[in-house]
């Protein structure tokens, strides 16, 4: 009976760190000649629609930017940056069980096995962002990387953790730019 306490408990208190994972994946045009990208400019996407969280993508994007070697301009950079900011609801179905179990007539779990015990479901709505930045050559005005990030947001978080959040979210986007090119 202990031991299944132990496991409830270590599963409730994993559940938030598993659910605040974040999921990237990025794609590129394999012809482009990223070594040729030295400044860039930003331009208007899909915004949240708060200053404070925009800024906060935006101060996060840029030092990614710097990070990498670019230097930003007003006129005539080599590639644009914008990025867009989508939100989902979706549920969260939660089950855990607890209490003993055994093999009875018809196999595990089932028949005269159970010592008595008790299944828990939580359901709960979740908000969910992604953050797409799309990088584009300026010169021959086509899309040449994207980037998206996919992740539970907590709407109760402080300015600290919201900056923490958007910083390592916008750091684990660009993680694959350049793309590295295989030879």
């Amino acid at each position: 009976m202990q031991k299944t306490l132990v496991t409830l408990a270590m599963a409730v208190l994993l559940a938030p760190a598993l659910l605040l994972a974040q999921k990237t994946s990025y794609d590129y045009d394999k012809t482009a000649d990223f070594t040729g990208f030295k400044t860039y400019a930003l331009k208007e996407g899909t915004n949240v629609g708060q200053p404070l969280i925009d800024n906060r993508i935006v101060a996060a994007i840029e030092a990614q930017l710097a990070a990498k070697g670019l230097t930003k301009t007003d006129t005539d950079p080599d590639v644009f940056v914008v990025y867009h900011m989508a939100f989902d609801k979706q549920k969260d179905i939660s089950t855990f069980s607890s209490g003993g179990g055994g093999y009875g007539p018809y196999g595990w779990g089932w028949g005269g096995g159970w010592a008595g015990g008790s299944t828990h479901t939580q359901v709960r709505d979740i908000l969910v962002g992604t953050l797409v930045i799309d990088v584009a050559d300026a010169r021959k005005n086509q899309m040449v990387w994207r980037g998206m990030g996919v992740k539970e947001v907590n709407t109760q978080a402080n300015p600290e953790k919201r900056d923490k959040s958007i910083n390592d979210a916008v750091k684990k986007i660009f993680k694959n730019y350049p793309p590295k090119v295989k030879t």
